[in-house]
């Protein structure tokens, strides 16, 4: 099951001013991919989900997770240069953003895809460069647990009502969670 709860990791505390926050700690992949699956199960055309962490927190590699657990017929790879793939899933098509390169919100705007967003789920890697885009996303930072260790920390927020049912099933499964 998921490590002991830990802190809310150093450069998060500024970027998830939010309402509802949950930490947990994943020591190894297999962890990683129970969270993963437990979310993909939450998951409901037009949500959004933006991703941050610094380079190789294990984005992608949490967006893998996520797609495996929706059952997605492609196998997801970085979007850094193509900017986003897209992924068909048996419930809904998962759009896959790397936000990386994007100057911004505006750039976003442009390339238009945000107009198949409500019948999609749009998975955001560097999702804080384009969060003013979105309403109610589900944020998830992603840090080291510790620079000798594979485990990550996954820290959740979220300012509306659409994610309280997910936190609070995150909270039951992995009680020691921090908040």
């Amino acid at each position: 099951m998921m490590s002991e709860s830990r802190a809310v990791p150093q450069g998060s505390q500024d970027a998830f001013k939010a309402a509802n926050t949950l930490v947990l700690a994943s020591g190894t992949l297999a962890e990683t991919a129970t969270l993963a699956g437990v979310i993909a199960e939450a998951l409901t055309p037009g949500d959004v989900v933006l991703l941050d962490g610094p380079l190789a927190a294990g984005k992608t590699t949490f967006v893998t997770s996520l797609c495996r657990a929706l059952d997605c017929a492609e196998q997801p790879s970085s979007p850094t240069y193509a900017i986003s793939n897209i992924y068909t899933c048996p419930r809904f098509e998962v759009f896959h953003i790397d936000a990386y390169r994007l100057s911004g919100v505006d750039e976003f705007y442009n390339l238009g895809i945000e107009e198949f967003f409500p019948d999609s789920v749009a998975l955001i890697e560097w999702g804080e460069r384009v969060a003013e885009a979105f309403v109610d996303p589900l944020r998830i930072a992603i840090s080291f647990e510790d620079a000798e260790s594979e485990g990550r920390v996954y820290t959740f927020a979220s300012t509306g009502k659409r994610w309280q049912g997910l936190m609070a099933q995150l909270r039951a499964r992995w009680p020691d969670a921090g908040v």
